[in-house]
This record gives C-alpha cells, structure tokens and sequence, in this order.
C-alpha cells in the first residue's frame, strides 16, 4: 500500500493509542503529522464501558487533543443496529456499567435491570461493574429464549500489567452456562468504518485502520475493504499475524514507527 496516499486513519484506543493511563510511542506525534498534513482520524473503539464524554476526558487528561466527532464506539454501533435491525420498543436486559444503560436510555431504548417477562433481548457489553446476579439473571433469558446480542466480541482489554477480562469472556461465560452464542456488533463488524468513511467523504483506498487485535481491528478493515496496519503494542504478536485468516496489510512495532514509514512514504 501507499502510505502517502491515506487521508483517513482509522484507530484503535486500547493497545494502540494508549494502555490505561499510558500514552504508547509516538501517538501523540502520529496525531500532530496527521492533523498537520490534514489528514483525519476516527478513533474506532469496542470498549463500552464508557460513553464518548469520558474517552474525550481521558484524551484531554492524557494531553492529546481530540475532538468528540471524531469517536465513534461499540455503543454508537449498537445504537445503530438497535435502531436498524430491531423491533420498534423492545426490552433489553443489559449486562453492562452504568455508564452503558444511560446511552442506551438516552438514545431512547428500553433498558432493564430486571429479568422481565417482556424482554426481547440480553444485550452484553464490557461490563466493568459485572455482578454474578447480572449473569444469573441473564442465563435466566437465554435459557428462556430471549435473543443473546453483545456489543463486541474482544476477550481481552489490555492494561498495563496484563489483560483483564471483555465483553467476550463474559459472552464466554455465558455461552458455557446456556448454551447460546451471542450476535456480536462491534468491530469486526464494518459499520464504524463505514460510518467513518460517509462522514470525512474519504474512499476506502484512502483510509488505514490501525489496531494491536487480529480478530477485531484488522478483522473489522478487512471486511470494510480497507488496508490494515497491526501495532504490536497490545494483544497480537507478529507470529499470531502469520496464521491470522486475516493478516494485516503491514505490521509496525508501534505508532511511531508507522509515523517513521508514512514520512518516508511521503519524500
């Protein structure tokens, strides 16, 4: 690919941008090369844990400017397929924080805290509050019948002395207790990329994802039809990207060697 041609990049927060309260190499000077050559960036994330007023807080505090149009999350996904693919007023019983109810009820959804008769759905997010009544209660639908949705499919967040268990491994519960296996919305889904892509006017060709996650960052570009590019600063690793049945278009070590290959690209 031509480095030199992308306009739009497309980023990963968790393992790519930052881990916790961490900047990783380079970012902060990926995101000044990028604004200087006006160029655009969406920052793509299935964390849903938090609503797009404390990732802008988060960047603030981190000293990075960022502007709230530019975050698009698993939650706005949701809110889209909600929307789009779901009946009109149903129930949801939501395994997620606090945080993840409110923007769901604010967008206007039936948000239950309760096992309800008249639930449609059991819709799992990064639930950073999770209870064990919470996964009863859910197993309790599932076991009813009730649809079984997630916002993401991520097994692992990583923070910086590890990983800490996502929407994924709490789907993995669930799916060992009931039997039921989730529909998941966030990437690798393309809709936030394509959602992306509408809202800066850019062609797929000029757009790059950028993400440390096989299944889901580099997953997500490839059915978007957009070129790829792993940081090996997060979950995957260069020998995983060898058997991935989604291999990345181009590995970096982090995002400063990316910058160090776009400003090469451009001489």
């Amino acid at each position: 690919m031509d480095l030199s041609k992308k306009r739009l990049f497309l980023l990963d927060l968790d393992g790519t941008i930052y881990l916790e309260d961490s900047l990783l190499p380079g970012a902060v000077e990926f995101l000044e090369d990028v604004r200087a050559h006006g160029g655009a960036v969406r920052y793509l994330t299935n964390n849903s844990s938090r609503g797009v007023d404390a990732g802008l807080e988060k960047m603030t505090r981190l000293g990075v400017t960022a502007r709230r149009e530019e975050f698009l999350t698993a939650v706005e996904a949701t809110v889209h397929y909600l929307r789009t693919s779901r009946p009109a007023g149903e129930a949801y019983f939501a395994v997620g924080t606090a945080s993840f109810c409110r923007q769901l009820r604010q967008a206007g959804f039936d948000i239950r805290e309760t096992p309800d008769d008249d639930v449609g759905a059991v819709l799992v997010g990064f639930d950073t509050e999770l209870t064990y009544r919470k996964v009863e209660d859910a197993c309790r639908l599932l076991c009813r019948g009730v649809d079984f949705l997630a916002t993401n499919p991520d097994l692992a967040c990583p923070t910086l002395y590890g990983f800490m268990p996502d929407c994924g491994s709490i789907c993995a519960m669930l799916r060992g207790a009931a039997g039921r296996e989730p529909h998941c919305i966030g990437k690798p889904d393309p809709t936030m990329i394509r959602l992306a892509l509408e809202q800066t006017g850019c062609a797929q060709s000029e757009a790059l994802m950028v993400g440390d996650r096989l299944y889901t960052d580099i997953a997500c570009g490839v059915n978007a039809g957009v070129d790829t590019a792993l940081v090996l600063t997060g979950e995957a690793t260069a020998a995983d990207a060898a058997v991935s049945p989604t291999p990345p278009t181009a590995i970096y070590q982090d995002m400063a060697a990316l910058l160090a290959a776009i400003r090469e690209a451009r001489r």
